[in-house]
């Protein structure tokens, strides 16, 4: 099969809004926290949430932003920059070989909760905006990328919860390293702080309630972790044909090796004790790469900062890494990013890859108390960003529904 590499990276973030500034944010170990300011959360049991802040939109135009979600906004923004990045000029390209392969967990939630609260305010007479429907929905951005730039290759979008984008990003390299596509635009957005989600999320006691400490509510790995920390944004990636690549002269970031897709099979919402569906998603992404674990150097966790899924994720890496594990720099960045939810595997993918690019290791932040029943040999990079060569990174995404993705990306 053909080689795959990263030429292009864009991201929206609530720690940077390009990709130079998100990777700034990662080096110096940034929260992104703060008082929710998309609605008024008063009288939520979380107030707070990692929001995107100061972005410049002017890019787009003011009638388009209006018939758009601000998924969709966000994902546009950050298509636009890795295209750029990538120095895609769609005159030179062939067109029908050029595919858009977007994730996104919930779609424009933020639209349809308008459009209801609408319709519930008014007569009873439903007069609802045209632009409901492509608002809310999660394969709109694919849609709108090929539409923007011309690109007619692989179009449509995948939903796996908070694997969304994990996955499109697997199914992105499957069709290009299949020869199906050349290029294929991919990666996800999410803008999920909205009445209706947080408190959904809220409800299920998913969600950190420090509300008096809420820039260092995002806790993984920590003693006094009380649920994940929402967030928002976008990321996105230029995945290459090697060759092609290479004819046209490209900058290449990493190259992207071996995927996986597992399920638990246990549960609506919980991770497997044991870490089965993590620990067998990690081994067939290594088997994919035909790699040892020994050559990995750094494992981007899911990292949601939940109880039972911070330890069942350090259970998995124990099982599939051995001795190796303690070899290994392990972190979360959802620690300054907040959980992303669709669009965290892409805003963890481009961590992962420009650790890679700059030899560092984002930090897991806001540690304050070891907690007791995960393995204290673990490296698991507490509070400051660690230099070190970084040749290989395993990043993992699970989602709600037992949904299990790990990508592989290493030096080219």
């Amino acid at each position: 099969m053909k080689r795959v590499v990263v030429t292009g990276l864009g991201a929206v973030t609530p720690i940077g809004n390009n990709k130079d500034a998100y990777l700034e944010g990662l080096q110096k170990g940034i929260s992104g926290a703060n008082i929710i300011t998309h609605f008024d959360a008063s009288n939520f049991k979380t107030k707070f949430a990692c929001e995107v802040t100061d972005l410049d939109t002017s890019s787009i135009h003011r009638r388009e932003i209006r018939r758009m979600d601000l998924f969709a906004v966000y994902g546009t923004l950050s298509t636009d920059e890795a295209i750029q990045d990538a120095g895609l000029d769609p005159e030179k390209l062939d067109l029908d070989k050029v595919g858009v392969i977007w994730g996104s967990g919930i779609g424009g939630l933020r639209s349809l909760e308008k459009e209801i609260e609408d319709f519930e305010a008014g007569d009873g007479t439903p007069r609802y905006n045209p632009f409901m429907i492509p608002k809310m929905i999660s394969d709109i951005v694919s849609g709108l990328v090929s539409i923007k730039y011309g690109f007619r290759g692989a179009n449509f979008a995948t939903v796996s919860a908070c694997a969304s984008a994990s996955h499109a990003i697997s199914t992105a390299f499957d069709y290009i390293r299949l020869g199906r596509n050349n290029i294929v635009v991919t990666g996800g957005s999410e803008a999920p702080i909205c009445k209706a989600s947080m408190g959904g999320f809220n409800a299920m006691k998913a969600l950190s309630t420090r509300n008096d400490e809420f820039e260092t509510a995002s806790r993984p790995f920590d003693l006094d972790r009380d649920g994940f920390v929402m967030g928002e944004g976008s990321g996105a990636i230029i995945l290459e044909e090697l060759e092609h690549a290479k004819k046209r002269g490209a900058t290449i970031y990493a190259e992207i090796v071996g995927v996986g897709a597992t399920a638990d099979a246990h549960h609506i919402t919980a991770p497997h004790p044991e870490g089965l569906g993590a620990s067998n998603v990690m081994r067939i992404a290594l088997e994919d790469a035909g790699m040892n674990t020994s050559e990995i150097d750094y494992i981007n966790v899911h990292g949601t900062s939940t109880p039972l899924g911070d330890i069942a994720e350090t259970k998995a890496i124990k099982q599939v890494f051995g001795d190796h594990t303690y070899d290994l720099n392990i972190s979360s960045t959802k620690s300054m990013t907040g959980h992303l939810l669709g669009a965290a595997g892409a805003v963890e993918a481009i961590a992962s890859i420009l650790a890679i690019k700059h030899n560092f290791v984002p930090p897991t932040i806001n540690h304050f108390t070891d907690d007791p029943e995960l393995d204290a040999r673990l490296n698991l990079t507490f509070n400051e960003a660690q230099e070190r060569e970084v040749n290989a990174v395993l990043s993992n995404t699970f989602g709600f529904g037992g949904h299990n993705s790990s990508l592989i990306f290493k030096k080219y």
